[in-house]
């Protein structure tokens, strides 16, 4: 018994100062530094409706904020609003933190009903049938003042979710579904 626990302090032992060298080796990678609280300007190019939200501090989501950030993100074809999902304001706030932005996000498209992304789809096959706009797990934004390739890499550089460019309608699609890009 006694050798078996020698045994193993040993490879335990080896393996850790064999792993340290790459472990020191690697360059630390920059962290973004996270605010005490996260704040949204967004301008639904649709409606007009423009809103600075602080829907997060404290170190927890606001209920009232969250539930205007739905608002102005509302389906304005059918006037339907609903419960967008949070990481997609959290990715929304590090991808202006990535671009140093301070700026509004233009708002294209935020929720979509399935009556109104189904009427997109048949006019247009860059709308998915299946999208995640329906989920309230996808935007279409831009950023006066900073370029759509930058905002796009920015996005990219987060591999936090799927991105789309669309440079010729000026804008780019993020959604917190799984890493892609297209």
């Amino acid at each position: 018994m006694n050798s078996r626990r020698n045994f193993l302090k040993t490879a335990t032992g080896t393996a850790a100062l064999l792993l340290a060298p790459s472990v020191l080796a690697k360059p630390a990678q920059p962290k973004l530094i996270q605010p005490a609280e996260r704040v949204l300007r967004l301008q639904n190019l649709h409606t007009g409706e423009s809103l600075k939200a602080t829907y997060w501090a404290e170190g927890r989501y606001i209920a009232e904020e969250l539930t205007a950030l739905n608002r102005v993100l509302r389906d304005h074809r059918s006037n339907e609003t609903y419960t967008m999902d949070q990481r997609l304001f959290d990715m929304l706030h590090l991808l202006q933190q990535q671009v140093a932005g301070n700026g509004t996000y233009h708002v294209i498209s935020g929720y979509r009903s399935p009556t109104t992304n189904a009427k997109l789809h048949k006019k247009s096959s860059s709308v998915a049938k299946r999208s995640l706009h329906m989920q309230g797990r996808a935007i279409d934004i831009r950023m006066p003042g900073v370029e759509l390739k930058q905002l796009r890499q920015a996005a990219l550089d987060l591999k936090a979710g799927g991105v789309g460019y669309y440079p010729r309608s000026g804008f780019i699609h993020v959604d917190t579904g799984r890493t892609r890009f297209w």
